[in-house]
């Protein structure tokens, strides 16, 4: 049973459990990102054991025609084991979610998000990511992270693919000689990276952030560029402007949902990332 505290941040254990909670989102026009908790597994029956869960889960969210996708972490199907199990899970994937039959939007299958983990995984990743993005034309997604000093020329590399970018401030302890270590510097990277994400993608801006300036100068981009976005935040986190955001004609709002029983891991590394994590997380409980 995840206790309260936890559970403000975890939609439940079961993907049962995720997908009501995704419905109860989807009243409120807010859409989910679902993600089974899980990482850094080290033998594959575990990587291929998440992977099949993921393929069930595409497949249910097809069922139940609810208004989500999905969000895999490398490490957790395989990349820690070596680059081609993880290649192989996430081809796995991709594919179940792309049914010929697909029956999402415009006839497209469930959007599949590739989230970026530490500076050690970015080339993998985005590798991943193009391979995808091009077979699938453009039902794939890939977060990058402000933090790192060579986002800003990945984000070059990527402009001109189909899918989606979600740019992120990013919560890992990475070494000093390839990252942003101030705030305020990360997020004047944030800022440099966003706007040129709206002048230079023609669509698949994704502002991960609950950052309210942030949002503010998405905000102010799209009035500049047009071009389309979306907003996306933490289950528990800044909730009630979740709603409010969705409520706006010009901006789709996504919440990232983790559930699973590896509630506790998962709850307890954002926790120990960074003491700012702590106080965030303690101001989202008693501020929604």
């Amino acid at each position: 049973m995840i206790p309260p505290i936890a559970s403000n941040f975890v939609a439940g254990e079961t993907p049962e459990a995720a997908l009501a909670h995704v419905e109860g989102l989807n009243n409120r026009g807010v859409a989910g990102i679902l993600n089974l908790l899980g990482e850094h597994y080290e033998e594959r029956p575990p990587a291929d054991a998440d992977a099949n869960a993921y393929v069930d889960l595409v497949e249910a969210i097809a069922e139940r025609g609810v208004d989500a996708c999905v969000s895999v972490k490398s490490s957790q199907i395989g990349l820690d084991i070596a680059d081609d199990v993880f290649e192989e899970n996430l081809a796995r994937i991709v594919e179940a979610a792309n049914p010929p039959s697909a029956t999402g939007p415009d006839g497209t299958g469930t959007f599949v998000w590739i989230d970026m983990e530490d500076h050690e995984t970015t080339d993998v990743t985005l590798d991943a990511f193009e391979r995808h993005a091009v077979e699938t034309d453009g039902n794939v997604g890939v977060c990058v992270q402000a933090n790192l000093k060579r986002t800003r020329e990945d984000l070059e590399r990527l402009a001109d693919l189909p899918g989606k970018v979600r740019l992120v401030k990013g919560a890992y302890d990475e070494p000093a000689a390839i990252s942003y270590k101030k705030k305020a510097r990360v997020d004047e990277s944030y800022r440099d990276c966003l706007a040129y994400m709206f002048e230079a993608f023609d669509d698949g801006v994704a502002v991960g952030s609950h950052d309210p300036a942030m949002i503010d100068y998405a905000k102010q981009l799209y009035a500049d560029h047009g071009t389309p976005y979306e907003v996306q935040m933490l289950t528990g986190v800044r909730e009630s402007a979740q709603f409010e955001l969705a409520a706006e004609d010009d901006v789709k709002v996504y919440q990232y949902i983790p559930y699973g029983s590896k509630w506790f891991s998962y709850f307890y590394r954002r926790i120990r990332e960074r003491k700012s994590n702590a106080l965030f997380a303690l101001r989202a409980i008693i501020g929604n």
